[in-house]
């Protein structure tokens, strides 16, 4: 009878067991292979530089990974995603019976995280003495967080680490429970056998930008030049990703910025003043938390002989880097976007003119963005630099910025303003609701010069005559005129009041 009850008892007790047990963990220590599509930061001007600290951008990074999912419920751990990860965007395809949870596992170790979750527990604390060299080591206790200064309790009483002269460093006993060496993904599954799996994981991370810069080497006369123009790839995340398939994206797509305060980061262990040991730990006045990050050195890589790819995705330009390129954490890299394209440009001076004043006009290059002018294709905005050969040597001429350029549209660059080039404005007293103004352009110069001129009258004011034809621009009245060498052009027009 007894053995009969233990029998049933075993028989009984064999499911509940089995019900109770958990689901298996499954680590992907990586991809076999991914793809990093960068945006620039919302809100920063194209020829804006890229922050030194803390990048704005984002990016889509798209993983494909192989798993061994086991029969039954499992927990699918993806070690080595972006730190910046947007765990409510990541799509995961490829499972046979879904997802039923996702979790970032965001906390990472780094020393602030490590002294945070030892709060309250043992450590050792090692203490340095600079004139002997030794080292002597007591249990401690933390009894402080991890903004502002380190608190610990030794058998003396409650002390101040790193104070007194001494350099003190804390030995933890253990990782504590919840810390990731790197960025992971956990997600709930199950399936109905065990089988492998190739999986596509698909998210949004912060921590990401690009920029592009264009160089313009002018040939003589200033006719044409050679343009050559640079992607800078750019990562602030601590995740790399290695021989991915690379590429930016131009444009302004809407984007909600709600990123999360940042977690972990170094410690930064604060001397003070510090109480006589008591008993009990007497009120601590804790100072402010420490909004800094530190990069670590920033390595750049340039490849002359790669040269991105154009395409078109929707309202959007695509451009795709051809070979596999590693997105370094907390790194820059260069490739080439053009790669000394020989163009034809325009060298105009420009100035927008109200009625009464005397403003000096800017020297603009005018590109076209057409097949015959030697481009037409999609051209990102960035920073655009100006050269000329002079002898051997070869001199900046100017520093502009160029906005997003379709195939087909102009883009006019302005550079530095030109002394030699001004132009005068002077407007007679009002008759008959009509004023007349008396616009003089004066070049210096010993060659012509081609001048653009945006008439920009007083407000509800319209210009309804003029001795001169007028085009328009930006909708305004332009005046476009050659200028002789060290001569004068001249333009009389007259505006009236359209409302009181």
């Amino acid at each position: 009878m007894h053995a009969r009850v233990l029998a049933a008892a075993w028989l009984w007790a064999a499911p509940v067991a089995a019900q109770q047990a958990g689901p298996v963990n499954v680590v992907s220590s990586g991809p076999a292979s991914v793809a990093v599509m960068i945006y620039r930061a919302p809100g920063r001007a194209p020829e804006a530089p890229l922050s030194q600290s803390w990048l704005g951008g984002y990016a889509l990074i798209s993983e494909e990974r192989d798993i061994d999912l086991p029969a039954g419920a499992a927990i699918l751990r993806f070690e080595g995603v972006a730190a910046g990860m947007l765990a409510e965007s990541a799509i995961l395809t490829g499972l046979p019976d879904g997802v039923t949870e996702k979790n970032l596992d965001a906390d990472l170790l780094s020393p602030r995280n490590l002294y945070a979750r030892a709060f309250g527990r043992p450590v050792t604390l090692q203490r340095l003495h600079p004139g002997s060299g030794q080292v002597e080591e007591e249990p401690a206790i933390i009894r402080s967080g991890p903004d502002g200064a380190a608190v610990v309790q030794t058998r003396a009483g409650f002390e101040l680490v790193n104070c007194g002269g001494l350099q003190d460093s804390i030995a933890y006993q253990g990782l504590p429970q919840g810390l990731n060496s790197r960025p992971t993904l956990s997600v709930a599954t199950r399936s109905a056998t065990a089988r492998r799996v190739r999986v596509r994981l698909s998210y949004l991370a912060w921590g990401f930008d690009w920029r592009a810069h264009y160089v313009l080497a002018l040939a003589p006369g200033a006719r044409e030049g050679r343009l050559t123009a640079w992607l800078t790839l750019a990562s602030s995340d601590d995740t790399g990703f290695p021989a991915a398939a690379a590429s930016v994206i131009a444009g302004q797509p809407h984007f909600d910025e709600n990123r999360p305060d940042e977690q972990g980061g170094d410690l930064e262990l604060r001397c003070g003043v510090m109480a006589p040991a008591v008993a009990a730990p007497p009120p601590l006045s804790m100072a402010a938390p420490m909004a800094e990050i530190v990069l670590t050195a920033s390595r750049r890589m340039m490849k002359a002989d790669v040269v991105a790819q154009a395409e078109r995705l929707g309202d959007l330009h695509l451009y795709r880097i051809p070979v596999p390129t590693t997105v370094a954490a907390h790194a820059q890299k260069q490739v080439a976007l053009l790669t000394a394209r020989r163009v034809k440009l325009a060298l105009i001076y420009a100035a927008t003119i109200p009625p009464d004043g005397e403003e000096q006009a800017r020297t603009t290059l005018r590109l076209r963005n057409r097949r015959e002018d030697g481009l037409g294709l999609a051209l990102p905005g960035g920073g655009l630099s100006v050269t000329q050969a002079l002898g051997a040597a070869t001199l900046p001429v100017g520093e502009g910025s160029m906005a997003d350029k379709a195939e087909g549209e102009t883009a006019d660059v302005a550079l530095d303003t030109a002394p030699t080039v001004r132009v005068t404005s002077v407007a007679t007293a009002a008759r008959g609701g009509l004023r007349r103004v008396r616009l003089t352009v004066a070049n210096a110069n010993r060659w012509p010069v081609r001048f653009e001129g945006g008439l920009l009258p007083d407000e509800g004011e319209a210009v309804v005559a003029s001795s001169l034809g007028l085009g328009r621009k930006d909708g305004r009245p332009l005046w476009s005129a050659v200028v002789p060498a060290r001569g004068t052009a001249v333009l009389t027009y007259s505006l009236r009041r359209t409302r009181p």
